[in-house]
């Protein structure tokens, strides 16, 4: 519109100066809050139903969560947990590298690899580990069954059963890279290793490091199966001590408090590992 067209528009056209701005009202959503009010109700029932009930036997939980069983228990959890997981990722990402390469034996040994331990359930190897006696009595004139004891076959069944997943969560992270950064970094005569440590892994680690924090936290779970072959971590010492007493509920309390405390502690820090590898990034 000209000036002149607006020049010719009459001041009563115009809208008054005083003129009330129209409010914006959000939309009532009742249903959402009817719902929400349902939800907290029937939390709070729930809580009140677990604090109240003298079944729970909090006193007998309060009793032994700090007990010297329970500890060592819990000290070979968190020990089998760290040691499982540094030795499968590393086991792991050589995997991962095998599968990438030129190589077509590499790559296929790698991917049979993967492909056998992650088909064959974490209790079913545990078990095979531990009745390897039956296949070779002896190896290098020492006897099996004292070669392998449950802790160590727990640390071989456990290591294995997480590389193949642990290859995979490399693999995915490594390949998440765009291969137009590789070729900048080649570009410019960087080195495989410094390129690898400081163009591939940075970006990387913003792919792998949600999977693998999620695998640690299922590890930390997943040792709770080495009870079966009698080894002493946190489950085992509980149940250890129900069968003595038979207070079953509030020993397995014991453990599932134990579990939830250290699994959030490790989510806390997953949290902020994955804040700092995503630093420079939108979402």
């Amino acid at each position: 519109m000209s000036s002149d067209t607006l020049a010719k528009v009459p001041p009563s056209a115009a809208p008054p100066a005083d003129a009330a701005v129209p409010r914006i009202v959000p939309q009532r959503r009742a249903g959402q809050w009817i719902a929400a009010g349902l939800v907290l109700v029937l939390l709070g029932l729930a809580v009140n139903s677990v604090l109240r009930n003298e079944a729970f036997q909090w006193g007998v939980v309060a009793e032994y969560f700090t007990s010297t069983s329970v500890l060592r228990g819990l000290g070979l959890t968190l020990w089998l947990t760290a040691l499982v997981m540094a030795l499968g990722f590393a086991l792991g990402t050589l995997l991962a590298v095998m599968r990438l390469s030129a190589n077509p034996v590499l790559r296929a040994v790698s991917w049979g690899y993967v492909w056998l331990f992650r088909s064959m359930p974490i209790l079913v190897q545990l078990l095979f580990w531990f009745n390897i006696g039956a296949l070779y009595p002896t190896v290098l004139g020492v006897k099996t069954v004292d070669l392998f004891g449950p802790v160590t076959v727990a640390i071989i069944g456990l290591t294995l059963h997480e590389a193949a997943y642990a290859a995979e969560v490399v693999r995915g992270g490594i390949l998440s890279v765009e291969r137009g950064q590789i070729e900048a970094a080649q570009a410019l005569g960087l080195s495989r290793l410094r390129r690898w440590r400081r163009i591939v892994l940075p970006q990387a680690m913003r792919a792998i490091v949600p999977p693998a924090g999620n695998m640690l936290i299922g590890t930390l779970k997943g040792t709770s199966i080495v009870s079966v072959i009698a080894v002493q971590d946190l489950l085992y010492s509980v149940q250890l001590v129900y069968h003595r007493t038979y207070q079953v509920i509030p020993l397995l309390l014991v453990a599932t408090i134990w579990y939830i405390v250290v699994t959030s502690l490790l989510s806390v820090g997953q949290y902020y590992i994955e804040r700092h590898y995503a630093r420079g990034t939108t979402r």
